[in-house]
């Protein structure tokens, strides 16, 4: 289950408290066993063009890579850690994906436990309605944003529900913003840049049995 701040629950149309985080123990990351570097460059896909980062201005240990991490959580198990601004795709023989990302900032935080329901590559982006009353600029999208490189959401979504299987209306997804990675500067949900956010569509098969565990 999702757990919220208060300033946050109170934005999201008055969503319940939630319980606290289920346990997760892990030994945390080691030293990284391969690196993808060369994997930024501008791509095609579905009709649009991702410009490519210029990864040498992204501080190596936000950039994708394959690192030891012993966790008794199954292959296949996404951990967010907000904290370190790291993403985890838990891999077998103690290893990971590690992708740096972006989180919420400070009020929009959230830790918990959820599903991924299903995920959409190019997909539109909704402002809540609570972001509308905050920038009444984007109420030209009250009916969603088309799909492209500038949308919010990026080249892919992964749609996170809690264990009733409710939307906890948080995504992990892409972002053309490649120098918020590392930071705390979206209002809550999680963004990777666009080449690794569909790295990790790639490799995620959406039902219960892919857990998304995010620690603070």
């Amino acid at each position: 289950m999702i757990r919220l701040t208060r300033r946050h629950a109170l934005a999201l149309l008055g969503m319940g408290a939630a319980t606290a985080l289920a346990g997760c123990t892990t030994t945390g990351p080691g030293v990284p066993t391969q690196t993808f570097e060369s994997a930024y460059g501008q791509i095609n896909d579905g009709g649009y063009t991702i410009p490519a980062v210029p990864i040498d201005q992204v501080p190596k240990e936000f950039r994708r890579q394959i690192v030891t991490y012993r966790t008794k959580e199954k292959p296949g198990t996404i951990i967010v850690d907000t904290r370190s601004k790291h993403l985890y795709y838990i891999m077998p023989h103690d290893r990971a994906v590690s992708y740096g990302i972006g989180v919420g900032r400070a009020g929009f935080a959230w830790e918990g436990e959820a599903y991924v329901a299903w995920k959409q590559p190019w997909p539109k982006w909704f402002p809540p309605k609570e972001m509308i009353a905050r920038d009444p600029k984007l109420k030209k999208y009250e009916d969603g944003q088309a799909p492209g490189p500038r949308n919010p959401l990026g080249a892919r979504a992964l749609y996170l529900f809690d264990n009733n299987g409710k939307d906890t209306l948080y995504r992990l997804h892409g972002t053309p913003l490649w120098n918020s990675i590392g930071t705390a500067a979206s209002s809550g949900c999680i963004r990777l840049m666009n080449q690794d956010i569909i790295d990790l569509y790639d490799r995620v098969k959406p039902g219960k049995q892919t857990k998304v565990i995010v620690i603070q």
